[in-house]
């Protein structure tokens, strides 16, 4: 899951779930609630991952990767 995932990264990282809320403009709250119910957009998983200085990516086939960063969101 996906959450499971989120909350490892974190964790492993030494970070807490109110930097992240934080990071991503968001309060406490709201964060928990994603947590809760693993309703991440693909926006949010490209945040976290800056946030986490992880990698997001697709590995097609275990030779060629479609890496996800920040300049991949849409401009609101």
């Amino acid at each position: 899951m996906v959450t499971d995932k989120v909350k490892a990264l974190l964790s492993i990282r030494g970070k807490k779930n109110i930097e992240l809320a934080k990071y991503l403009g968001i309060s406490p709250q709201s964060m928990q609630n994603k947590l809760n119910r693993g309703s991440f957009s693909a926006e949010d998983l490209i945040k976290i991952s800056d946030f986490l200085d992880c990698t997001l990516a697709f590995e097609v086939g275990g030779q060629q990767k479609i890496i996800l960063d920040t300049s991949d969101i849409r401009e609101k």
